[in-house]
């Protein structure tokens, strides 16, 4: 177990309760697997480097707990970060091709605890080869720091590798109660409770596992131009390509023309709040926009059409939405009530959804140990039909990569038509 040598961290000691931000965050590890070729900075080196990193992330080195009323709350109690080393007798490049490493990933990363109180919200597994390159396993707690803030944190530990002693740590935004202030009279205006927090009547059907297949798909930049040049007024690489793997995987799964599929699409509130929230917030800030349309209009539509609608449920989630949200969070609170968010179980079936998160915001030429930037993002099953990531890709610039689990069924009929712009 890491701990920072310096606890004295102003939050040092803090009990920081979950804002409904955490709390609809799945309670999970989220984990994250990054490989550089060698030559690679030793384990030694990443380590210390981690040491600064994690001081400025105070709420990264602590545990969760719970109060007296039952309620969560992260300890910044520097109990420190999990790190596993592990010697692999092989060279990187014997297991890692194209981008892809030729078995699973499950064994690169620590195991997933199975009670998530009191274990380390931030555990690490440095895998080296024997060719002396190094793949870098993370699992983290959702509750603890959202997807956009541990991209963050990669980057600092990264510069505090690159740069040794010459690093200067960030003073990243970690006040969570100031990302939740409610109004003066709470005024929830939306129905949170069954768009953000699942019942159990919304659970969709579960298969074994061998009936969802993981994909990859490698959209090159010049693919991606000519879908932007198709939606016809300026759009994001994000709008464009989600619109296009609705349309693929629309068509794959052949849904009833009348039938009605929808995007569950994480947006980051941290800039659509009043007043904003500053980006280097750590933390959870995230919500979801929810397009919907008849598959026969995402078959039917031209592309800026499917755009369209995808960008306007986007622009829902504005600051009205998130004032709602949060004083929805609030009355719940003075109720007594305990939010608690549902992840969909393993070989969980969301079609005819959708759920996509993208990672086109992480800069991973930013993740540069000294040696240069990741050889490849390595990303775990995922057990979910119907959920994909979106990845800027490591060895194309300006391309995307899309890992996506596709039922059995659908694999052959989606591989066939996911590059046809037709």
């Amino acid at each position: 177990m890491l701990r920072p040598a310096s606890a004295l961290h102003t939050l040092a000691g803090e009990k920081m309760p979950l804002t409904v931000f955490d709390r609809v965050a799945i309670d999970i590890f989220i984990p994250t697997v990054l490989a550089y070729a060698a030559p690679a900075p030793s384990n030694e080196a990443l380590k210390e480097g981690l040491l600064k990193a994690v001081a400025a992330y105070p709420h990264l080195a602590g545990r969760l707990a719970v109060e007296d009323q039952g309620r969560r709350f992260i300890h910044l109690n520097n109990e420190g970060v999990l790190v596993v080393e592990a010697t692999v007798s092989i060279d990187l490049s014997d297991v890692l091709v194209d981008g892809r490493m030729a078995a699973s990933v499950d064994d690169l990363y620590p195991t997933i605890p199975e009670e998530n109180i009191g274990v380390a919200l931030l555990q690490i597994q440095l895998n080296r080869y024997k060719c002396g390159g190094v793949v870098i396993g993370i699992t983290s707690h959702h509750h603890a720091a959202d997807g956009h803030s541990m991209s963050t944190f990669f980057t600092t530990w990264a510069s505090a590798v690159r740069e040794g002693k010459d690093f200067v740590a960030p003073s990243p935004f970690l006040d969570r109660a100031a990302t939740a202030v409610p109004r003066s009279t709470p005024a929830p205006e939306f129905d949170h409770r069954s768009l953000e927090f699942m019942d159990a009547h919304d659970k969709k059907p579960v298969v074994p596992m061998n009936r969802i297949k993981n994909l990859a798909v490698h959209f090159t930049a010049d693919f991606v131009t000519d879908l932007k040049a198709r939606v016809g007024s300026r759009c994001s690489t994000f709008q464009c390509l989600l619109a296009h793997v609705w349309k693929k995987m629309t068509a794959a799964r052949d849904l009833n023309p009348e039938e009605f599929t929808k995007v569950r699409v994480a947006v980051n509130c941290r800039g659509r709040a009043d007043p904003p929230v500053p980006m280097d917030f750590s933390g959870n800030m995230v919500l979801w926009a929810f397009p919907m349309l008849q598959a026969r209009d995402v078959l039917s539509w031209c592309y800026g059409g499917v755009v369209g609608a995808i960008r306007d449920a986007v622009a829902c989630i504005d600051d009205e939405y998130v004032q709602s949200f949060v004083d929805f969070g609030n009355v719940a609170d003075a109720n007594g009530e305990e939010l608690i968010a549902t992840a969909a179980d393993a070989g969980t079936m969301l079609c005819p959804d959708l759920e996509v998160d993208s990672w086109l915001g992480f800069k991973f030429h930013q993740i540069d140990l000294g040696t240069g930037p990741p050889s490849a993002f390595l990303p775990p099953d995922l057990p979910v039909e119907g959920l994909m990531i979106f990845v800027p890709s490591c060895k194309a610039k300006g391309g995307v990569d899309l890992f996506v689990a596709v039922a059995e069924v659908h694999v052959e009929a989606f591989e066939q038509i996911c590059y046809s712009l037709e």
